[in-house]
């Protein structure tokens, strides 16, 4: 892991007026310009004092949701909590990623609400969700400093797993700019997360996406990674270990919701319906004799856009729409700013060094990367 801090100063600049004499000549009378006092101290800002774990669950609980999200046969179980009125929502990426159907509890009204997927950063692991049909909902205060200090007293809120029921996990901060490297408790995959908050919360299963609160009850971080149950209870070959876990900073998130609100897809951000393409890539091998750059196709899903294009389980794609595609990340890039039923002309090499082109329609997908 990777630790470092940044100091963030606050310069306050004041705007003063000058006041200029006109020089004295001869039998020119000059006139004392009248005392002025000094302005008194700006009286320091005293903070009230922290909230006990009761006062801050009544707080914020009604501002906080459980979330239920399904992709065919499994499904996941997570937290968000309302950033605007009308039902705006940030929670993880990896709790919505292919997901067909979201549902939301809202732990204020007790109302269940349809919900969709405005936008999403993978690589922030964040996501914005609308509550579709919400209003006039209660919403969290955001810390007002870009980062916690360590030592600072917080506490997770969130869906512990998967119960429906809300459980505070007081803490306090540990570590800041932490790099994480995560593993989805659905489908095993990983994802490297940087510039996270460490906290020693007990955070669990059903936590993520939820907010992570400081001592008055404002958002400091959004709870994503924590210890599996096996490292958490200990087994027959290892003890328990002490609580651990990770959260993005909450300027990070709101850097997405902002980027989302505004409708612009871009770097890692994707805004919208999610294109489906219907290939998985990797990087090329250099010991394939293949083209040194590009995508290379590892499978092509049935019935899709990129069946219906030609492209085939060894093929490497080296363009995409005019842009040249090195390697597997850079076709993801491609499509992130891509929306359902665009077109895009698609160059790649088959196992042969024959170069093809199509044009292939992309289709409607699940968030995805």
């Amino acid at each position: 892991m990777q630790s470092g801090g940044r100091a963030f100063v606050l310069t306050l600049v004041a705007a003063g007026a000058w006041l200029f004499a006109t020089p004295l000549g001869p039998g020119v009378l000059g006139i004392d310009s009248p005392i002025q006092e000094p302005a008194p101290a700006p009286a320091p800002v005293v903070e009230p004092p922290p909230l006990t774990l009761d006062e801050l669950s009544a707080r914020v609980d009604p501002t906080v949701v459980t979330l239920a999200a399904s992709a065919g046969f499994s499904g996941v179980a997570g937290t968000g909590f309302v950033v605007a009125p009308d039902g705006i929502v940030l929670t993880n990426f990896h709790v919505v990623e292919n997901a067909t159907e979201i549902s939301a509890v809202h732990m204020g009204n007790g109302l269940i609400y349809d919900a969709t997927v405005l936008g999403y950063d993978k690589s922030r692991d964040v996501a914005v969700v609308q509550l579709i049909t919400a209003v006039d909902l209660p919403v969290v205060e955001l810390a007002p400093d870009p980062l916690p200090d360590v030592g600072d007293a917080v506490v997770a809120v969130g869906n512990a797993s998967g119960a429906g029921v809300l459980v505070p996990a007081p803490g306090a901060v540990t570590a800041l700019d932490q790099q994480v490297r995560t593993r989805s408790s659905v489908d095993g995959s990983g994802n490297t997360l940087d510039k996270m908050i460490r906290v020693d919360a007990d955070v669990r299963a059903g936590d993520s996406g939820g907010p992570l609160f400081d001592a008055w009850g404002r958002v400091v971080g959004v709870n994503t990674a924590g210890l599996s149950d096996e490292a958490r209870n200990g087994t027959e070959f290892s003890p328990p270990q002490a609580p651990e876990a990770y959260a993005v900073p909450i300027s990070e998130a709101v850097a997405v919701l902002d980027q989302v609100i505004a409708g612009q897809s871009g770097g890692t951000v994707h805004v919208g319906p999610t294109p489906y393409f219907g290939v998985s890539v990797r990087d090329v091998s250099v010991f394939e004799n293949k083209p040194a750059m590009g995508a290379a196709v590892v499978s092509v899903t049935s019935d899709s856009p990129a069946e219906a294009l030609g492209l085939s389980a060894g093929d490497v794609i080296v363009r995409f729409d005019g842009a040249e595609i090195g390697s597997s990340p850079d076709l993801s890039e491609a499509l992130l700013g891509r929306r359902p039923d665009d077109s895009a002309v698609v160059e790649w090499v088959d196992d042969t060094g024959a170069t093809s082109s199509g044009t292939v329609t992309l289709a409607a997908g699940t968030p995805t990367a």
